[in-house]
């Protein structure tokens, strides 16, 4: 028996920034990936006081430490069971990125991309064409990619809307997936019901569309994303099937601002995941997705 092959910890790593206040980013990836069981190697694309949803914030730009770090991993002959990255800052840093999955893809390395370009229908401050043609290169190397609505549409080069029905997105996913990511998991999708939002998926491989409805409650906290794209990524690794991984995230970002919602607390700390990760481990209670 191969004692240290048992006994292997799948390594993660995580290509995002550090926010030191907010609850985003790898302060978000490193406790949820860790409680599920995971080694997160971070490659911190910058580093932030605080996230860029509060009035001003300072500002340190890692990119050309990036490759220093890839470097150095290379000499250490580190092998990744995943690559998971989320917002990049430039078309510079796309572009590390991308050798990086390349240097260090193996067959079996699941390569999650958050494609992070906007919300509300609109690119994030700084963002421009240029930015939105390189990660429509980047996604080619995804195995699973997680764009909101406004990155769907930039992605396919589509204007936007805010209404689609199920035939519509079935149609956006799947073309989504021929630029080269097996699944495509669309995430806050608007619902009849305004108190509810949706998640639907398509799983190329198998060629099916998967939707998740949940309950909605009337108060923003940054970093839902990356807590979603996070537990997504851990279950899938832990050998969970599309849909459960979808559910357990879905329920997982309920628990957290069920937990957070009745504070009087400043909603830009993101959701008090201090007091639901134990919940990671405990199995799924409900199944809420379905088949379209």
């Amino acid at each position: 028996m191969n004692i240290k092959q048992v006994n292997r910890v799948k390594k993660v790593a995580a290509v995002h920034d550090l926010s030191g206040m907010g609850r985003v980013s790898l302060t978000v990836v490193i406790p949820i990936l860790s409680t599920m069981g995971f080694q997160v190697c971070p490659l911190p694309t910058a580093v932030l006081s605080n996230h860029t949803q509060y009035p001003s914030f300072s500002f340190l730009d890692l990119t050309d430490e990036m490759p220093r770090i890839i470097a150095e991993w290379e000499k250490l002959d580190v092998r990744f069971d995943a690559i998971y990255t989320g917002y990049l800052g430039s078309p510079h840093q796309v572009h590390i990125v991308s050798d990086f999955i390349n240097k260090f893809r193996e067959e079996d390395t699941l390569v999650m991309i958050d494609p992070v370009l906007g919300d509300n229908g609109k690119l994030y401050t700084n963002f421009d064409i240029n930015m939105v043609e390189e990660m429509r290169l980047l996604i080619a190397n995804a195995d699973v990619i997680t764009p909101n609505m406004t990155e769907l549409f930039y992605l396919l080069g589509i204007p936007y809307k805010e209404r689609l029905t199920d035939e519509e997105l079935k149609n956006y996913l799947r073309q989504l997936a021929e630029m080269g990511p097996k699944i495509v998991i669309i995430t806050s999708v608007p619902t009849d019901d305004p108190h509810k939002t949706s998640v639907y998926a398509y799983n190329s491989q198998g060629n099916r569309y998967w939707k998740i409805t949940c309950s909605y409650l009337p108060a923003h906290y940054p970093g839902t994303g990356d807590t979603f794209t996070s537990v997504v990524t851990g279950a899938l690794l832990q050998g969970d099937s599309l849909p459960v991984a979808l559910d357990r995230a879905a329920q997982f970002i309920l628990q957290g601002i069920r937990a957070t919602f009745g504070y009087e607390y400043d909603n830009r700390e993101g959701i008090l995941l201090e007091k639901v990760l134990h919940n990671l481990n405990i199995p799924i209670q409900t199944n809420n997705y379905e088949l379209i």
